[in-house]
């Protein structure tokens, strides 16, 4: 019998490739698609797989989960990588993971293949959740295999093989960078952009429009969250309301990127140790991190808001470096659950030529009282007593070592 593996199958040029070169080693190959949001003709990537060898395909339909169970509680945590990468492709690697491994159970398969490259992160995302899941998988992993670097040093060996084996691809030589995309972002690196001073071409933004050709008209709307997850949007000109975690993320995708929300370059430190320029289209996953965090400043309590904000880079650095499925990883998102419990209310925001301008908001839990807070009047609050306290403050200062 020949061996079996499954394939984490996007259908793009490295793994359609990938595809054929297993099948020429001897294996008979399972095909895992994960719907996650991004622009695909699934049944044509089916018929494409099917037609290179593939003996089948799985197709999963992951977006509610994808939102609800892994971009929902990134963003609670404000988990942010070196403080500007949202973290769309390292949010789904986990998911698309444990969901190959639940499907190699079903074929009685515990071979698995993958076609993210050596030098990137995605190879460490795929294999902790496969063998946090399944100890004793075998990873076949071909951009790390002596033979298969031989065949391919690059993206251009794979476009001739593909020509050579018929393979359909939309990678060209003229467009080789390399794009992943789902419903929290997508991602441009590779080709022409591997020059981190290289101005990006207007017509690779897929997603959003630029800030200067975005409508002159601003755009309002209201979010509206319940313990931390954002559950209605509502447009404040036009009375329409959108609900339901998908189709409300949706529809910030496509107001964002009409008004130029959420565009982002930069280089970042990869996991394996090296640094890599990458360009980010994240539109949704913008406007609710700064919605969430301006809730967050009227019903959290600041030593809760100080210890969470501490968090956010470990938690972002622990998604980015793949161990969602990992102790300390469940340690801290019990912390940040337990902190969303009162995150509840309305953030009224503004969308304007790539800017979201929050203007207001209300909770039913807000810490803020008027009163207190008023210029206008006392609201109970004795302000002599501040000088006690400024005095408490200023006794180590005035007593500490070091003055002169």
């Amino acid at each position: 019998m020949k061996r079996r593996v499954i394939l984490a199958y996007s259908g793009g040029l490295d793994t359609s490739v990938i595809l054929k070169w297993l099948i020429e080693q001897g294996f008979d190959v399972v095909c895992y698609m994960a719907d996650l949001g991004q622009e695909e003709d699934f049944e044509a990537a089916k018929r494409k797989a099917l037609s290179i060898g593939a003996t089948s395909v799985y197709i999963e339909d992951l977006q509610r989960e994808f939102v609800e169970d892994f971009i929902f509680p990134s963003l609670s945590a404000h988990a942010v990588y070196e403080g500007k990468y949202l973290l769309g492709t390292a949010l789904a690697r986990p998911l698309i993971a444990k969901k190959l491994v639940e499907a190699a159970q079903k074929e009685g398969i515990s071979s698995f293949a993958h076609g993210a490259t050596g030098k990137g992160n995605d190879q460490v995302r795929f294999e902790l959740t496969i063998l946090k899941h399944l100890p004793h998988a075998r990873i076949i992993a071909p951009w790390r295999d002596p033979e298969f670097l031989a065949q391919f040093t690059g993206r251009s060996d794979l476009l001739h093989y593909a020509e050579m084996h018929q393979i359909p691809v939309t990678s060209t030589k003229e467009k080789p960078y390399s794009m992943d995309e789902n419903l929290m972002h997508t991602s441009y690196e590779s080709g022409e952009l591997e020059d981190p001073a290289c101005c990006p071409k207007e017509a690779m933004f897929l997603r959003t429009a630029s800030p200067q050709s975005a409508p002159d008209k601003e755009m309002k709307i209201s979010i509206e969250f319940q313990g931390g997850n954002p559950i209605a949007i509502d447009e404040l000109e036009s009375g329409k309301k959108v609900t339901g975690s998908v189709a409300l993320f949706k529809y910030l995708n496509s107001i964002g990127g009409v008004h130029g929300i959420g565009r982002m370059d930069f280089v970042e430190s990869r996991f394996v140790g090296m640094k890599i320029r990458g360009i980010y289209e994240t539109p949704a996953g913008t406007i609710l991190l700064k919605a969430h965090l301006d809730l967050e400043g009227i019903t959290l309590d600041r030593e809760v808001f100080l210890l969470k904000e501490c968090f956010a880079p470990k938690i972002a650095q622990i998604i980015y470096n793949g161990f969602w499925f990992s102790p300390e990883m469940e340690f801290l998102m019990a912390a940040i659950s337990q902190s969303q419990r009162r995150v509840t209310g309305k953030v009224f925001v503004t969308l304007y030529k790539g800017n979201v301008l929050i203007t207001g908001r209300t909770s039913p839990y807000s810490l803020y009282h008027g009163g207190l807070a008023s210029m206008e009047t006392t609201g109970g609050y004795d302000q002599t007593d501040a000088t006690g306290f400024i005095k408490l403050n200023a006794l180590r200062l005035m007593t500490g070592s070091g003055n002169e």
